[in-house]
């Protein structure tokens, strides 16, 4: 049975996930929890410039949701039976095999 701080933990957790979910611009903390990242991480990808993010007035740290979302998506990982059905693909158009 959960404690009734182990459950206003979960409520506080779902309550920040749906300011987050209706939102388009992000402080650090909350893109943090929108990515999954340590804010620390974070803060390493903005100093590095490897992440989008902008600094209005030079300080705080802000982000576009759908910046953050498009760079997430970057270098993705094919599945091996993608790969195989693009090599197949090939090679049957260029008379391979």
């Amino acid at each position: 049975m959960l404690t009734e701080t182990e459950i206003q933990e979960i409520v506080d957790r779902v309550s920040a996930n749906l300011l987050i979910a209706k939102k388009e611009v992000l402080t650090l903390e909350e893109a943090a929890l929108y990515l999954g990242f340590e804010r620390s991480y974070l803060y390493k990808l903005t100093s590095r410039m490897v992440i989008p993010h902008s600094k209005p007035l030079g300080k705080k740290v802000f982000f576009q949701k759908g910046e953050l979302d498009e760079w997430a998506k970057q270098n993705r990982i094919a599945p091996q039976r993608e790969i195989h059905a693009k090599a197949a693909a090939y090679c049957q158009s260029n008379n391979i095999l």
